[in-house]
């Protein structure tokens, strides 16, 4: 469960956050169930995830694209 995902700088249309979303969810879920959480990590952890700036975000990025960068770079943080 992801309380909250902070996006500074990133401009999110009100229709485009679902589909943000749904990516976002698909590529993390994928990460997770192909190489599972890094040493020391239980699912049931609590811990912040510290920003990216590995996320190339230019004017015309689009949604889906943005958000498997973002549940890379989620990942990355979990498998510390």
């Amino acid at each position: 469960h992801i309380e909250r995902l902070v996006l500074d700088g990133v401009s999110v249309e009100p229709h485009q956050r679902a589909e943000l979303k749904a990516a976002v969810e698909a590529e993390l879920g994928r990460l997770l169930i192909s190489n599972g959480f890094g040493p020391g990590v239980q699912p049931s952890n609590r811990f912040r995830v510290f920003s990216s700036d590995l996320i190339s975000i230019d004017n015309t990025h689009k949604p889906a694209s943005l958000g498997q960068q973002i549940g890379k770079a989620v990942y990355r943080g979990l498998a510390k």
